[in-house]
C-alpha cells in the first residue's frame, strides 16, 4: 500500500518528487523546498508511532526498533534468504544481519549440521 501511495505521489507532483528509495517518504502536502519525497521529520513519525502503538495496546516501551527486530527475526526463522533480509531492512551485508538477528537460529543450525553430517555419512554424530 505504501508503494502505491508514493507512486501516485511521485506522478501527481512530477519533477518536485525527490527519489530517496525511501519506504516512508515524506507526503506530497508537505512540500520543503519545492521537493517532496525525502525523509520524514522523525518527531512527525515517533508521534504516529504512539497513535498506533495506543490503537493496537502495544506496551508503552514496544519501540519502533523493537517492532523492526522482530520483523527481522521472525523472516530468518521462517526461513527466509539472509540477503533479501538483509537488504530489506538496508544493512550493509547479510553477514551483519545473521551476527545480529541469527543468534535465535538455533534450530537451523542444528538442521544444518544434522543435514552436513548425514550427507557425509556421520548422522550418528549429531
Amino acid at each position: 500500500m505504501a508503494a502505491e501511495h508514493q507512486n501516485a505521489e511521485r506522478e501527481r507532483l512530477g519533477p518536485a518528487w525527490a527519489d530517496s528509495d525511501l519506504v516512508f517518504a515524506r507526503d506530497g502536502f508537505k512540500l520543503y523546498r519545492g521537493e517532496a519525497g525525502g525523509p520524514q521529520d522523525p518527531e512527525k513519525v515517533s508521534a504516529r508511532w504512539r497513535t498506533l502503538r495506543t490503537r493496537f495496546h502495544l506496551p508503552e516501551d514496544f519501540r519502533i526498533h523493537d517492532w523492526r527486530h522482530s520483523k527481522v527475526t521472525n523472516d530468518l526463522e521462517a526461513g527466509e534468504n539472509p540477503v533479501e533480509v538483509s537488504a530489506n531492512v538496508r544493512h550493509h551485508s547479510p553477514g551483519y544481519t545473521m551476527a545480529r538477528y541469527g543468534h535465535s537460529r538455533k534450530d537451523g543450525a542444528r538442521r544444518l549440521a544434522a543435514s552436513g553430517a548425514g550427507r557425509l555419512g556421520l548422522s550418528s554424530l549429531v
